[in-house]
């Protein structure tokens, strides 16, 4: 029995959430006790996260960015409005803050309401690793072992930078997601990839729907988890298993900040089949459809955010991601739409070549009944296959 109490702070809010993870990882069935706990937590925090973090406006920088994709401008087109091409580099990677001059001239020449332009450009320096707390290092250097924190955010020798990087409109995770954790997360994914030794090129436009419908297929194999880290590692795709950090709601990220080598880190942060195949084929199709953006690292917490507006980049990779796992042609026409049984979710998928649990979690999420399909989305894990991480720490 969870002691379930209105939610007036921040602490009580990081409890709920607490609280809300250990619930949600029983999955427990539509009408019991802790499904009924669920939905009232579940109120609690929307409730709180609408009050205290009211739908956002846009960060200015990717305002500017969507509006030249609006109207297909280059970066040297944004000279007359902003200055010098030093300037308008500075302004789009979130080095430099916009003016009251180049506000006025972005206003009247691209038509973006000052208000939205007028809030500070966010420059992150989460990679500080001196200003972190005592436990977030630690834990650190408790995951990674003997490594230089001054090191953590270079990769093959190469230093990853990430000013601009964790701005919210870069990633899909709470308000309250801290940003530190956030980057200690992303620290320890890069070292891990070192260690995994891939030196297979990845080449582009190797990842699209025909392939990732390929790994879809591996789903069905044993120890299908690990079976699938080897497929992507032997096309040039570096998959890490990461635990999310404290204060983090991480389900998984795309990394792209290496060219030769773009890295999915994923957490497992629920311990189930259709939340790792879905996140996979989400990080997937951001390499797909996104590779070559200004945008290099894609956050990903796969739950829905009350106060964040949902990315049209995010929008896509959902889509392609579940037109990889569950073709909508097959979709439409299956018992598995009408009626939503293990029967025929088995049969669906049998048909697919997928895992059960995949078209389950289509199911699920059609219905947008949690409590659907309890068992099968339960029978299997997945933190089973990678017993190297020590999961409880």
């Amino acid at each position: 029995m969870i002691n379930i109490k209105v939610i007036k702070t921040q602490n009580d809010y990081e409890e709920a959430l607490s609280k809300l993870e250990e619930l949600m990882l029983l999955n427990p069935a539509q009408g019991s006790e802790e499904s009924d706990q669920l939905q009232l937590l579940a109120t609690l925090i929307e409730a709180y996260e609408e009050s205290n973090f009211p739908s956002a406006l846009p960060n200015p920088v990717e305002s500017i960015k969507f509006r030249m994709e609006q109207l297909n401008l280059k970066p040297s087109d944004l000279e007359p409005f902003i200055g010098s091409k030093s300037k308008v580099s500075e302004v789009l990677s979130g080095k430099r803050s916009l003016s009251l001059s180049m506000i006025r001239s972005l206003e009247k020449g691209l038509g973006i309401p000052a208000k939205v332009l007028i809030q500070d450009v966010e420059v992150n320096d989460s990679k500080n690793t001196a200003s972190w707390t005592e436990g977030l290092r630690s834990e650190v250097l408790n995951r990674l072992g003997n490594v230089s924190l001054d090191n953590l955010f270079t990769f093959r020798n190469r230093e990853v930078q990430l000013a601009g990087l964790l701005r919210q409109s870069n990633y899909r995770t709470s308000p309250l997601t801290d940003k530190n954790a956030l980057a200690a997360w992303f620290g320890c994914v890069l070292k891990r990839a070192e260690q995994m030794k891939v030196t297979t090129e990845y080449l582009d436009g190797t990842v699209d729907l025909a392939f990732m419908r390929k790994v879809a297929k591996i789903s069905t194999d044993e120890n299908a988890p690990k079976k699938v880290q080897e497929f992507l590692g032997k096309n040039g795709i570096i998959l890490v298993i990461e635990p999310h950090f404290k204060k983090t709601r991480l389900d998984g990220a795309a990394v792209l900040v290496n060219q030769e080598n773009p890295i999915i880190g994923l957490t497992l942060r629920f311990d189930r089949l259709d939340n790792f195949w879905f996140t996979l084929m989400h990080e997937l199709a951001h390499i797909s459809l996104h590779k070559n953006q200004e945008s290099l690292i894609f956050y990903d917490e796969l739950e829905k955010v009350a106060g964040v507006e949902v990315s049209e980049m995010e929008k896509e990779a959902d889509d392609l991601a579940s037109e990889a796992l569950v073709p909508t042609e097959k979709w439409e026409i299956s018992a598995a739409k009408l009626v939503p049984s293990r029967l025929s979710a088995s049969a669906l998928a049998s048909e697919i070549g997928v895992h059960t649990a995949i078209v389950a979690g289509k199911i699920r999420y059609e219905m947008k009944d949690w409590a659907k399909l309890t068992k099968v989305i339960t029978e299997s894990t997945v933190r089973d296959s990678f017993p190297e991480i020590a999961w409880n720490k």
